[in-house]
This record gives structure tokens, C-alpha cells and sequence, in this order.
């Protein structure tokens, strides 16, 4: 769902006037407009108040004003775009013939309702309008000066403006103050799926000139009357703040979402959106419900820190035909709606409360306008690596609280292979097999690292890794050698950090997550396990014309799996196996708890997953792991 109101010359939606922080009565009225997308759009448009806003950088202003003139038959809202570079005399003359039609237009149906016996629309409005129609004059008025402002670029009407000079916009009898760039919300949106139970929030919200730490935002459930006017429901105030967990009295309601835009000086356009949807009933119970009975609490040790990765199924790969007749024909296809499974998987990452999260197969839309500003709100910050110019890659996220974040970085091997350092001397190894050298650089596989520092014991820094690998099932040698390639960039970073920090040994670890393609009896396992892969690993001949020759890799880094190596972390009815890990330095570092994984019967409850309760084909591990060295 998707509100597009074209105002200010943007998509936007204005809705109230904008409010100075001094208490100040005014005068508003409400309009409601309809959306296809959306029951109903609430504007309230402050009287008597220009909006204009230049963006940065931008030659285009726009321009925003509501016309309420009874003795005229008036009252619209009148849009306008100026670039900054034409003289204002240009503009006042398309602001007034534009004005000028619409007064015509509304002198005429006067005259046609009189014809017909009709009463005017407002008792005494248009008195006279049926012998002649006003002059219409609009312009633009300095009041220290007491004189009309012409002949000037626009640019300098709106430097006057910035300068706090006391500009007036004169339309027909009224005197329009002149409000530049307040804050104001120039998009919003609710999501298409609202379940009881789950938490909604905007899918859309764009604002500008605005902090949205200052900014109010409120939620109200209704009703749609039998009339089904959404003028008519009768809102009550139902939760505050950018997100909202709508609870089973909701069902059958819609939901109101209201926001006011704020900054340090300024209150903007109060914008109220409503859900073209009525909140539905959630699936039930889900299995990760029951596994947030051991996360019901936040760690607070400062030696314990709880890690989760998950792979939370791309859209880009669950919203085609064939996903939904083939790779996953069992599950329901609202199920699979990105809408739908959304809410799920927030819902169950933000249940486990965790410090550290590691995400793959993340759609850069859904990280964006999902996960980014509702982790914010719950106070972590994190940051997204793109897989090449697919449209999904890599997010780790940390709670502020817990840790501060020195470094990020992120890389793709195919872009990287012939020219970063630590490569070349594997590349060196390869690179005269031209099918697989061909190969191993077209993948999008990106790797993605973050240098973290613990806030409550400022001498333990992690150094934690999150990756994808190729899935193929030829791809064997692929994704062992992008095993070595990971490890190659891992310990790049950990020895510069080491450097760049004077990092301590006894408390600086690796933690290495992600969906590594690879179950435990793969080469990758044992390359982080055991920390050596020969050249007779089976591996290296999954694909004989591609097949890797005469190499071995090492790692120097003690690693275990910390939750071991559980059945299933995939399970789909075309492929079930464990090929997501929580690699962590076990010199450093050892496991004090692992979250129960769900079992089979759950996951084969509709089949396979994903299904109504399981929004991806992955199961999220999540693991608390504690420093063995408790000083520092």
C-alpha cells in the first residue's frame, strides 16, 4: 500500500499546518481524499500558511497553498513547482492564471445552480459573481519595506525568506505567510498484511528536514461503519511510537497511523495514513515462539554476548512462478508474500534478543525500509553489503548498547580476485583452469566484516565475519575455495585491526556466520575446524572440467561451530541439510547456552518450510558465547 498525493511538487501527503513550538491557537480544517491503495488519506492544512521547499541542491522549489474563500466559491489546494533561477514576476503570473480558472470555474457552477433553482453551495457565497467575476491578483509582499517584491530571481525572494524577513503571499483577500522547509513527510505507507501479534510499522516513510528521534508518531484502531466512509470511523488511540504490536482486539479493525514531523526548531505537517487493510488474525503459535522462552531476557554479563544468523529468504527468490508452483508449490502463497513473512521474521529476530545479528538473502528494499528503521528503534544500528548487482546481500546488525562499531567493510570476491592482496597468491593457483577462473569470478558471494568494541569492558573487540556462499550442487570446490578466500580476508582484517587498535590477542575474536552452503562433511567445515584442507579433499573434484588441482588451505584460527552440527538448519522438500554455521574462536571465546533448535515434526508440519509459521526455508541459529578471559 502506497500513498501518492502529489503536493509540494512531490509525492507526499500534507496534512496540518505547521506549528511553532510556542503555543499558538489556529485554525484548521480537514479534507479526506481516497487512494486505491488506501481507504482514506487525512489532510489538514494549517490556514493562511504558504509551504514552500527547496531540497539541497536542487534549482526546483515547491510550492504548497490552500485557497478557503467563501465570497469566491473557493477552496482547493494549489500546487505549484518554480525554478529558483526565473524572475517571481513569471510565477505570480502562473500561480494567478492558474487561481484565476479555478475561481471562473467555481463563478460559472454558481451561476448554472441559480438557473436551476438550486441554493449555492455556502448561504451569501459569490454574492455579485453573476454580473463580473474579481480581478484575481496574486503577489508577493515585503512588509518592512510596504511594497510588492518584483522583478527579483526567486532565489532572492527565498534568501529574503531564510533571512527572516517577513514575506507575505497575497491571494484575493488573503495574506499567506510564507513557511520555508519545515519538516514534512513526503511519503508513507502501511503494509498490505497486518497480523495480530506482529508488530506493523510504515513500509514507507520518507520525511525531510526532520529527526525522527523528536518526531511523535501514534496509532489508533477504528472500526469501518456500515456507510464504509472512512470519515465516519471513530478512531481510539491504540499504541505510540514508529512501530505498533497489534493485539487481538485489533481483528477486524483498521489502523490509523499518525505522525508529526519534527526537527530542533520546528513542529511540521501532522500526516495520518489508514490501512487499506483491516488487522487479521495471526497463524497461531509459531515454533520460534516457543524458542523466545530462552531468550526471554537480554544478557546483561559483560563477558556474554548472544549471536543470531539467519537466512531470511530474499523475496527476489520466494515472489516468481516458479517459486511459488515449484521451489516451494507446498507452501500457501500469501504465506509467501514478503508482507506476510515480514512480520514473522522480525517478529522472531527481535524475540531473541540478541547483541549480535548476521542476515543473509536480505532484499536491499526490505533492509531499508523494514529492518533498518525498526532495529533502530530497538536500538541497534548495522549496516547492508549488496551480492554484486543482485537486488539481496549481506546485514549484520549490534546492539548500541552492548557494543560500539569501529570499523566496516565488505567485499565481493569476483570484483576482488585479481587485484586485493591477500588473494593473489590463491588466485595465482587457479587462474590457468580458464572455466573455473571464468566461474569463480561471476559469483556475486560477498563477505561482510565488522569491527565491534564491548561499551562494558572496552578491551574486548570482535571481529565478526557474515557470508553466503554459492549454493549449486556442482559447486563444491566453488565454495571451499570461497572458504579460503573468506579466511584469506578475515585475517587480513584481524592482523590490521590487531595493529591499528594494539589489540590484545587474549581479547580480540573472530565470530564467523552465515549460510555457508556446506554441510559438516564438506570441505569448509573442516577448514574451520580443523584448520587444513589438502589437495585430496573430494571437494576440489565436484566438477571435473573445473576440477582444482595440486591446492591445499590453511587457517590459522581455532573455530567451532557453536551450535554444532544440528540436523537441519534447511529444510525444504527438495533439500534438507545443515549448511548454516556460528563459527566462533574457541581460544578466545566458548559457548555458554544454545537455543533449541525446532524439530522435524514442526518443520514437516506443512510439508517443508517456508509455511504459514516459518517464514524462510532457513531456521535461525542463535548461540550466547562468553570470553574465557574474564580480565582486560
Amino acid at each position: 500500500m502506497l500513498l501518492l498525493v502529489p503536493s509540494l511538487g512531490i509525492r507526499s501527503i500534507i496534512s496540518n499546518g505547521n506549528l511553532p513550538l510556542r503555543n499558538t491557537r489556529l485554525r484548521s480544517d480537514q479534507l479526506i481524499s481516497r487512494h486505491s491503495s488506501n481507504f482514506a488519506v487525512r489532510h489538514r492544512y494549517r490556514m493562511h500558511t504558504a509551504y514552500f521547499r527547496q531540497l539541497p541542491d536542487e534549482e526546483q522549489c515547491a510550492i504548497s497553498f490552500r485557497v478557503a474563500n467563501e465570497r469566491y466559491r473557493i477552496d482547493k489546494v494549489f500546487n505549484f513547482s518554480r525554478n529558483v533561477t526565473e524572475n517571481v514576476d513569471a510565477s505570480l503570473e502562473r500561480m494567478r492564471a492558474n487561481i484565476e480558472k479555478e475561481v471562473r470555474k467555481r463563478g460559472s457552477a454558481g451561476k448554472g445552480a441559480k438557473k436551476k433553482g438550486k441554493a449555492a453551495p455556502v448561504e451569501g457565497a459569490g454574492e455579485g459573481l453573476g454580473e463580473a467575476l474579481p480581478d484575481v491578483r496574486v503577489r508577493f509582499f515585503d512588509v518592512e519595506k510596504n511594497e510588492d517584491v518584483r522583478d527579483v530571481a526567486f532565489a532572492e525572494l527565498l534568501s529574503k525568506v531564510r533571512d527572516e524577513r517577513e514575506i507575505l503571499l497575497k491571494v484575493l483577500d488573503d495574506d499567506f505567510r510564507i513557511d520555508l522547509n519545515s519538516p514534512t513527510v513526503l511519503a508513507v505507507s502501511l503494509p498490505q498484511s497486518i497480523l495480530a501479534g506482529f508488530f506493523v510499522y510504515p513500509s514507507k516513510l520518507e520525511m525531510v528536514f526532520t529527526d525522527k528521534e523528536r518526531s511523535e508518531f501514534l496509532w489508533y484502531r477504528g472500526k469501518m461503519p456500515k456507510s464504509n466512509n472512512a470519515q465516519q470511523i471513530e478512531w481510539v488511540l491504540a499504541g505510540t511510537g514508529y512501530s505498533y504490536m497489534a493485539k487481538p482486539d485489533d481483528v477486524g479493525h483498521h489502523l490509523k497511523f499518525s505522525c508529526v514531523p519534527k526537527n530542533e526548531l520546528k513542529v511540521g505537517p501532522l500526516t495520518e495514513v489508514i490501512s487499506g487493510t483491516q488487522v487479521q488474525a495471526g497463524p497461531g503459535q509459531c515454533p520460534f515462539e516457543v524458542r523466545h522462552l530462552f531468550t526471554q531476557n537480554k544478557l546483561t554479563n559483560q563477558y556474554q554476548f548472544r549471536v543470531v544468523t539467519y537466512n531470511i529468504l530474499a523475496d527476489l527468490y520466494a515472489d516468481s512462478d516458479y517459486s511459488r508452483t515449484e521451489l516451494f508449490g507446498y507452501c500457501p502463497n500469501y504465506a509467501l508474500h514478503i508482507d506476510y513473512r515480514k512480520q514473522l521474521f522480525i517478529k522472531e529476530i527481535l524475540g531473541y534478543n540478541a547483541d549480535i545479528v548476521c542476515l543473509q538473502e536480505v532484499d536491499g528494499k526490505v533492509y531499508d525500509l523494514d529492518l533498518l528503521p525498526v532495529f533502530r528503534v530497538k536500538n541497534f544500528d548495522g549496516h547492508y553489503k549488496a551480492k554484486g548487482k543482485t537486488a539481496e546481500g549481506l546485514a549484520t546488525f549490534f546492539d548500541c548498547n552492548r557494543f560500539e562499531v569501529l570499523d566496516r567493510q565488505g567485499i565481493t570476491f569476483g570484483e576482488n580476485l585479481e587485484t586485493l592482496e591477500p588473494f593473489q597468491g590463491l588466485w595465482n593457483q587457479i587462474k590457468s583452469n580458464e572455466k573455473l577462473a571464468s566461474r569463480i569470478k561471476d559469483r556475486s558471494t560477498a563477505i561482510q566484516a565488522t569491527l565491534l568494541r564491548s561499551r562494558q569492558n572496552p578491551a574486548k573487540h570482535l571481529l565478526v565475519a557474515n557470508t553466503h556462499f554459492y549454493f549449486h550442487p556442482d559447486a563444491d570446490h566453488i565454495r571451499l575455495l570461497q572458504g579460503g578466500l573468506s579466511m584469506l580476508y578475515v585475517r587480513d582484517l584481524y592482523e590490521r585491526f590487531e595493529s591499528q587498535y594494539g589489540l590484545d590477542r587474549n581479547h580480540f575474536a573472530i565470530v564467523f556466520c552465515g549460510d555457508f552452503n556446506s554441510t559438516p562433511e564438506c570441505g569448509m567445515f573442516r577448514l574451520m575446524t580443523q584448520r587444513f584442507v589438502g589437495t585430496e579433499m573430494a571437494d576440489w573434484q565436484s566438477n571435473e572440467e573445473e576440477a582444482v588441482r595440486g591446492v591445499s588451505l590453511a587457517q590459522p584460527f581455532p573455530f567451532q561451530s557453536a551450535c554444532g552440527t544440528p540436523k537441519y538448519t534447511n529444510f525444504t522438500v527438495g533439500f534438507k541439510a545443515c549448511i548454516d554455521y556460528i563459527y566462533y574462536q574457541c581460544d578466545a571465546l566458548r559457548v555458554n547456552d544454545v537455543v533449541p533448535l525446532p524439530s522435524e515434526d514442526e518443520l514437516a508440519a506443512y510439508d517443508a518450510i517456508p509455511s504459514p509459521v516459518f517464514p524462510s526455508d532457513h531456521v535461525a541459529l542463535v548461540a550466547s558465547l562468553e570470553w574465557n578471559h574474564k580480565s582486560g
